[in-house]
């Protein structure tokens, strides 16, 4: 057979004109006649003939003749195909064959190789197996003889060198949709607008028939308007964050070169959990809490627990006592099978299928045994009073008898009255903190320091149960230690400042650093317990993550459990939680509300962050990096004139040396890793593998006496250090000192709910929350911690929303006044303005449309209900006329006479009604707090009797009069409605007081308003006649 002249290809080539031109195998081309392919700018024909086609070895590009290789051949061929084919070019290919015969061919020879059993058709996909095709190089697939990828150095590189995963950020922000947003922001400017135009065409335009009523009015419009801008303008830059888990785990605890096995590497964790009173906080309730943070998601070397027992009470004490006992099967139970929550109360208490999810055959018999374990559990608890009291009161007999019986011995008379009744533990010795007998240093303040480590530090390496171990359930490789546990109760004597929670969180600091020094403390009220146990991880996603080391604090928002479905008394505040609190996220972060807080110890200390901004000009519009002041060995003469106080370093942190030696340990561990080169002030991977020393007598001896009475003297603890004393809401007033030193914080909102807690849904215990919060607003607005005295690092609208904390408690007197507004006007015939026209109605259509609108769209990116907003609204009002009012004067008592504040610790138990879970809710406890809103309330109601009464009888009768103050009756009314209801009570349990309150308010109204203006005598002649 002749060979043709051409020889047969199959390729593509751009053309000058940038066309592709394809071109088949069987073509015969005629390089003459093709003026594009043979121009010069393409490189003419001799381009066009010496031009090298890579081709892949399919089968339909083999050499012909290879009919009779056998399966062996057709494999090193296949496995030569690549470089053949690199060097192939139109000429040397076979020119006997035809397109079907070459394919044929090729197909018959790897047929034991490249067909599919299945079908017989051609497999394409072991073919790229078998002869590496033509991927090229990638964390995919890298060819063993790839060349030309060697890295700087000439090591060639492989596909291990791709295997690595690249950085990964451990958090990112979410913002919200500027669809949302921005009309957010419009409107609000919209409002700003039109209640200044409102404003300003009400100063013109008086009500010349009653000036008294018409300035009132002006006075607390004034101020609504100032108080709303307040609270509105730190809105305006609200956020959404999440956090990845995922890349925490791989970071800080997957196997590498520098941690073959896979320890944590994440730093250590101090919980602290406080508690008063076991009669208002019922040890079952503490004692759940603990269990919930012993069961928690953290490496369990990493993780110490304290709890503070500031009444030093040994029913708390014996209770932390069962608990710890009941931990050893408890948390191996919910690490096993993944139980949520890990609080036994609610578990058990879930409506639901139990076993969904869960996939181990033996979780039913676990589960029936751990309940049944849990409510004897609950039984020793509840039986712990009277198992105290049935001890201690046998001891005594047994002493008494014999003191009695020495005394006859000897001749003597014994004074019962001098005989002491001690508080004794289960193993016969004196209890040295609070007797139920108080007698001296065995009162609540007078006792000496407990510390008491009832959980040992854990080990190092896992320690997984065996099979037969426990008797009732199988724990093997189960890990079944327990985080360290610690009692404490500062010692407490006459004459000294204890300064409430605030010096039992500060004794709690220092007891940990001594003992475990944990680089972050998580604190708790004993009523709020771990809901979700990967919080704390999610917590420190934040932490850990690039420019963590600036974030002095993690905040999470408070859940409540037990709140009456209506949420009568708005005690979820989710408008604050997830409107606010997220808005000020946008900031320089939210406000520490007390629990659920993770804090950074070395911020906790006082210290400065390693890198702060400050800002300048009339609302902060100028910003610049912050440098730390230095300060003289002496002293002042190294600050500059008008350095903040709160900028200054702390020196006085006591007299232990070992406390002080830890402070740089803490800071360490603190940081994040150095991983990146974006990570600033980092520690490098792996410095947190080394095991914690266990705790010998001289350890605890020193945690024993930083906590005594004494060594906060001389100094800065409560000043500078630690939560700040002088106010009974330290919280806020601790969060604002670290913003204040340009620290951050950070909202951490979890899917499932992070934590959980109780909120009193009784209406006097709910009052008397609000008072004691807004007494210390009080307190801030009239001492050096107001934020009109803020730093430079303090962000403009940041200190706005501070200053609001200060300032809120003092709307209550114009809420108070204005809510009598209506009142007033149908009493007196006369309304705020001359006459109801037109532009009033469209000013008042104007502002109340804008904050309906304002309301619709934070619904949206906040996530509240309008229910919860309108329940909010109405506790607003209820809150202001009473709580808030009672703050003001309180705190001005405190101001101008220094009479101190006392407030009453909010009780954390339930009701005596177990078969009503919201008994509470109807109990009616008299209070002075009632009477103000009360007044209002009964003012309002005889007024519009009053006044459409007059306007009836009357001969012209002022009919828009009556109805604009029927209208702004019935709004205030309106806002009374769950108060009014509170009071009512259920089952005609309103307490006598209320009819009496009631009724004598209504008669001296009455005859108050007679006196004032009795009825016009010639009016009454002239109707008669």
């Amino acid at each position: 057979m002749s060979s043709p002249k051409k020889p047969p290809i199959k390729f593509a080539r751009r053309t000058s004109s940038g066309r592709i031109v394809s071109l088949s195998r069987d073509d015969d081309i005629d390089l003459g006649l093709a003026s594009e392919l043979t121009s010069t700018s393409s490189g003419g024909p001799n381009d066009y003939v010496n031009y090298t086609v890579l081709m892949p070895p399919t089968p339909d590009n083999q050499p012909y003749g290879a009919t009779t290789t056998s399966s062996s051949t057709a494999s090193a061929t296949a496995a030569n195909s690549r470089s053949t084919a690199a060097s192939t070019k139109p000429d040397d290919l076979p020119r006997t064959a035809s397109k079907l015969e070459r394919k044929m061919s090729m197909m018959n020879s790897t047929k034991s190789l490249l067909l599919r059993s299945q079908t017989g058709d051609f497999d394409h996909n072991r073919w790229l197996f078998e002869t590496k095709g033509t991927y090229g190089i990638g964390n995919a697939f890298w060819s063993q003889d790839a060349a030309g990828y060697d890295d700087d150095s000439g090591v060639p590189m492989s596909m291990s060198d791709f295997m690595d995963k690249p950085w990964k950020p451990l958090t990112r922000k979410i913002k919200i949709p500027a669809a949302i947003l921005s009309p957010y922001r419009l409107l609000v400017l919209v409002r700003l607008v039109a209640l200044f135009l409102f404003l300003s065409w009400r100063i013109q335009n008086p009500n010349e028939d009653a000036m008294w009523l018409w300035g009132l009015s002006i006075v607390c419009e004034v101020w609504f308007a100032f108080s709303w801008l307040l609270d509105q303008l730190p809105k305006l830059n609200p956020i959404n964050r999440a956090a990845d888990l995922a890349a925490l785990r791989d970071k800080f605890e997957s196997p590498s070169p520098g941690n073959p096995h896979g320890r944590s590497d994440l730093p250590g964790l101090d919980v602290f959990i406080s508690t008063a009173d076991p009669e208002k906080e019922p040890p079952l309730v503490t004692a759940n809490t603990l269990l919930s943070i012993l069961a928690t998601e953290y490496p369990v070397e990493k993780l110490s627990v304290y709890i503070s027992d500031d009444g030093a009470a040994l029913l708390t004490f014996e209770a932390m006592a069962e608990a710890s006992t009941f931990a050893e099967v408890w948390v191996p139970f919910c690490r096993k099978h993944s139980i949520e929550p890990r609080n036994p109360e609610t578990y058990f208490a879930i409506r639901g299928d139990p076993t969904k999810n869960k996939k181990r055959p033996d979780f039913v018999k676990d589960r029936r045994w751990i309940k049944r374990e849990y409510d004897e559990f609950k039984v020793r608890i509840n039986g712990l009073p009277d198992s105290i009291r049935r001890r201690s009161d046998s001891i005594n007999s047994r002493d008494e008898l014999r003191e009695k019986k020495m005394a006859r011995d000897k001749g003597e008379e014994v004074d019962p009255s001098k005989i002491v009744k001690a508080t004794w533990m289960a193993d016969g010795t004196h209890w040295p903190g609070t007797w139920a007998a108080p007698s001296p240093d065995h009162s609540k303040g007078d006792h000496a320091g407990i510390l008491q480590v009832m959980i040992k530090t854990p080990h190092f390496d896992p320690l997984y149960g065996a099979p037969g171990e426990h008797p009732f359930m199988d724990f093997t490789g189960v890990d079944i230690r327990l985080p360290m546990f610690v009692y404490v109760s500062r010692e407490k004597r006459p004459g000294y400042d204890h300064n409430k929670k605030a010096g039992a969180m500060n004794a709690l600091v220092r007891a940990s650093a001594i003992l475990s020094n944990g680089a972050f403390i998580l604190n708790f009220d004993c009523d709020h317990y771990i809901y979700n146990s990967l919080a704390i991880r999610e917590g420190m996603c934040y932490m850990m993550d690039r420019g963590g080391d600036r974030i002095c604090y993690i905040q999470f928002p408070q859940r409540f459990e037990g709140i009456d479905p209506s949420d009568r008394y708005a005690n979820h505040n989710t408008v604050f939680f997830d409107g606010n609190m997220r808005a000020l996220d946008g900031l320089q972060g939210p406000m520490y509300v007390g629990t659920g807080c993770l804090f950074r110890r070395y911020a906790l200390y006082g210290f400065n962050p390693p890198r702060a901004n400050e800002y300048s000009g009339l609302y902060g519009q100028h910003k610049r990096a912050a440098s730390d002041v230095p300060l003289g060995e002496e002293g002042e003469e190294a600050k500059p004139f008008a350095h903040h106080p709160d900028l200054d370093a702390p020196r006085r942190f006591g007299n232990s040396t070992m406390f002080t030696d830890s402070i740089a340990v803490a800071e360490f561990q603190g940081r994040p890793l150095a991983d990146h080169p974006a990570v600033k002030n980092g520690r490098p991977p792996g410095a947190l593998l080394v095991p914690r020393p266990p705790l010998d007598a001289p350890t605890v001896a020193e945690a024993v006496s930083v906590i005594s009475c004494w060594y906060e003297d001389k100094t800065e603890w409560g000043q500078r250090i630690g939560w700040i004393y002088g106010s009974v809401t330290e919280d806020v007033v601790t969060g604002y000192r670290m913003h204040n030193r340009g620290w951050r914080s950070v909202y951490c909102i979890t899917k499932r709910d992070a934590f959980r807690g109780t909120a009193p849904i009784n209406l006097t215990d709910r009052l008397h929350q609000v008072l004691r919060w807004a007494t210390g607003s009080v307190e801030i607005f009239f001492s050096r911690n107001n934020a009109l005295l803020a730093s430079p690092r303090l962000k403009f609208l940041q200190r706005i929303a501070y200053l609001n904390v200060g300032i809120y408690p003092f709307t209550s007197i114009f809420l108070v006044v204005y809510c009598m507004l209506p009142a007033l006007s149908l009493f007196s015939g006369h309304f705020i303005v001359q006459s109801l026209n037109v532009t009033f109605l469209v000013y008042l259509l104007l502002i109340t449309v804008t904050l309906m609108l304002l309301s619709l769209l934070e619904v949206k990116w906040s996530g509240i209900a309008l229910e919860e907003w309108w329940r909010n609204e109405q506790f607003w009002v209820i809150g202001g006329s009473s709580a808030h009012l009672a703050a003001v004067l309180q705190g001005l008592l405190k101001v101008v006479a220094g009479i101190e504040i006392s407030f009453t610790l909010t009780s954390k138990s339930a009701g005596d009604d177990e078969e009503d879970i919201y008994a509470d809710l109807y109990i009616i406890k008299w209070t002075s707090l009632f009477i103000p809103p009360l007044t209002i309330i009964v003012i309002n109601l005889v007024a519009v009797v009053v006044g459409f009464s007059r306007t009836v009888y009357s001969e012209i009768p002022q009919w828009s009069k009556l109805l604009g103050g029927i209208f702004f009756s019935f709004w205030v009314l309106a806002h009374m409605y769950p108060f009014a209801k509170g009071l009512m009570g259920r089952r005609g349990r309103t307490p006598t007081i209320v009819y009496v309150w009631a009724g004598l308010v209504a008669i001296t109204v009455s005859l108050l308003w007679i006196s004032i203006s009795p009825p016009d005598d010639s009016a009454s002649q002239g109707s008669q006649s």
